[in-house]
């Protein structure tokens, strides 16, 4: 049986600012629904990803900005700053000291690619207005069965 990660629900104290926020990356807005009980429902997928993320009123009982290490992943790390920069995003390049996978925080985070740029080994972070953070990866070549 496939079985696909379809959605995320990603925690948000202010539900048009984190539209306002997805939207600004270029991301597209699938949904916004409301019910009348005051439950509401509003997913953007990221360029190329088949699966999204939703945010709303009355979905998830997590605070607010807590969810971390959510992945993006790319083939070029540093187009991808770039086009974050373009959007008014910072996001700082980095690898890992110890070059298996990055460490929770900002921990044995070193500042710039991977020195052989080795496909899982750059990364760059970013966060919503709430702070929930997103790493982005650079993989050039999946490995195989990914």
């Amino acid at each position: 049986m496939d079985v696909k990660l379809e959605v995320v629900v990603v925690p948000v104290s202010d539900v048009d600012r984190a539209k306002e926020f997805y939207a600004s990356l270029g991301w597209r807005e699938d949904a916004d629904f409301s019910a009348e009980d005051g439950l509401r429902v509003v997913q953007f997928t990221p360029p190329g990803s088949e699966a999204s993320v939703i945010f709303g009123d009355r979905l998830t009982t997590a605070e607010p900005g807590s969810v971390r290490g959510l992945h993006l992943i790319v083939s070029d790390i540093e187009a991808a700053r770039d086009e974050l920069a373009g959007r008014g995003v910072d996001a700082e390049i980095f690898h890992d000291g110890g070059g298996v996978f990055h460490h929770a925080g900002t921990e044995s985070r070193v500042p710039g690619p991977h020195p052989e740029r080795a496909d899982y080994g750059s990364f760059a972070s970013f966060s919503d207005p709430d702070g929930n953070e997103w790493v982005v990866q650079e993989v050039k070549t999946r490995a195989p069965g990914r």
